[in-house]
């Protein structure tokens, strides 16, 4: 089993499921409402746990029932908790989601303890128990403080570990100098990878441009998700794998990033090929899609690697 380390935040999302998400000043009736455990990182940590990674979490929560829930949530994963503090000084994240029919979704989030998740606390983890330096592979996410990502950053580069980054929410500015080269592969959708590189990202070959901005910057695997198309994969300039999307009914996109995220680190994490492991997460992604929810809507390992064993008997890649 890999290990994998997620620094990252921890919401609790609030969502409405209504017939069309509203425009300013309108009012929608006849939705559904549901709460769920949410927040990048943790959607990531429980995808991992699920898809088979031995995953320890560094994060923050609220000392309130939403910190205590998210806890609770964690251990029943199977996730290592000892290094996800209870902020006194903060609520726990919460997450605003407006789902519509077409499950296209709309999001708004009140950090809270995500806000003071700090360097001091990646370093605790790793001066307490070596966890940075003991990892196959490190994610993180935009929802925290950017020097606490930084410095996860550079300790995985100091230890030779991987990192991935999934920089959502899109980043408004750049990110800082340097860290890009530290970063051993980057998952933006078209959104981020836009903002990221300045290409206007709308589809594959819009990607590859975005892809070898990205590798100028100096990162090596470069996946660009491009949503019901598919995701381009790669792993030096100029060196591009198209993927298609599975084929399923979507009912809620809210985390296929992060369940996309989470599977393709425990397929890198477990040694496997840049194209493997994109088309194990395309995989997780699309199941994630059929089901409401974030952390619920997490598919495990044996849904995946079922999916993937039925669809290359009937011939697909």
């Amino acid at each position: 089993m890999s290990k994998i380390v997620v620094v990252g935040s921890s919401n609790t999302d609030m969502v409405v499921k209504s017939r069309t998400i509203p425009r300013p000043g309108e009012t929608v009736i006849g939705g559904t409402f549901v709460s769920n455990a949410g927040g990048k990182g943790a959607n990531q940590a429980v995808a991992a746990a699920r898809l088979g990674g031995e995953v320890a979490l560094v994060a923050r929560v609220g000392d309130d029932m939403f910190g205590e829930q998210a806890r609770a949530g964690f251990i029943k994963e199977g996730i290592d908790t000892t290094f996800v503090r209870t902020d006194s000084a903060a609520a726990t994240g919460i997450a605003l989601i407006l789902v519509d029919d077409a499950a296209e979704n709309l999001i708004s989030v009140a950090s809270g303890a995500n806000e003071n998740l700090s360097p001091s606390d990646v370093d605790d983890a790793e001066a307490r128990a070596k966890l940075i330096s003991t990892a196959n592979m490190v994610v993180v996410q935009l929802e925290t403080p950017m020097d606490t990502i930084v410095h996860t950053a550079d300790l995985a580069s100091q230890f030779g570990v991987p990192l991935i980054l999934d920089p959502a929410p899109a980043p408004k500015t750049p990110l800082p100098e340097g860290l890009l080269a530290k970063i051993s592969c980057i998952k933006p959708n078209e959104t981020e990878a836009s903002y990221l590189t300045g290409v206007s990202v709308s589809d594959f070959a819009s990607a590859a441009q975005a892809a070898n901005v990205l590798h100028d910057f100096g990162v090596e695997n470069v996946l660009i998700t491009l949503g019901k198309s598919g995701v381009l994969v790669s792993d030096a300039r100029d060196s591009f794998v198209e993927l298609p999307s599975i084929q399923v009914e979507a009912v809620d996109s809210t985390a296929a990033g992060d369940a996309f995220s989470g599977a393709l680190a425990v397929a890198l994490a477990e040694g496997k090929s840049l194209v493997e492991a994109a088309q194990f997460a395309i995989i997780a992604a699309g199941l994630s899609v059929t089901r409401l929810g974030a952390q619920q809507s997490m598919p495990m390992r044996e849904e995946v690697l079922l999916y993937a064993k039925l669809h290359i008997k009937e011939g697909e890649k």
